[in-house]
């Protein structure tokens, strides 16, 4: 269209629908990857230190932990503050753009709440079928 601004990380498809790529592509992977979403989340209850994040996600390795908080760190969502108190410690903080996940996440997190039983039919469904092929 004539005198339309392109978003430059934004492709049409042939049907014209818009596709993410680029630089909104990456950052989308890493909030929503496996760890991403469940750290910002419980970083928007209050401040942890690393052994706490450890023991609240159930089954995150300490490396798997150590890279998502770092690529969060990196993107600006998250702080990383060394305690003085003896011995020193490290604490993880969300920081005010993190916060700005905070309404979009728990907007998909009720989203789930509502929906699990009908995705779980669904899946219920699939299955049955699949063992049959």
């Amino acid at each position: 269209m004539a005198g339309t601004s392109r978003k430059p990380d934004v492709r049409e498809d042939r049907a014209g629908h818009e596709t993410i790529v680029g630089p909104q592509r990456e950052l989308l992977d890493q909030l929503l990857d496996k760890w991403g979403q469940l750290l910002l989340t419980a970083l928007c209850r209050q401040p942890r230190r690393f052994n706490e994040l450890k023991r609240e996600l159930d089954g995150v390795t300490q490396k798997s932990l150590t890279q998502a908080l770092r690529r969060l760190e990196r993107n600006g969502l998250v702080e990383r503050r060394v305690l003085t108190q003896r011995p020193l410690t490290v604490e993880y903080r969300i920081t005010p753009l993190g916060r700005t996940l905070e309404e979009p996440f728990l907007i998909l997190r009720a989203w789930t709440v509502d929906h699990l039983p009908e995705v779980e039919r669904h899946r219920d469904a699939f299955d049955e079928g699949a063992g049959t092929l």
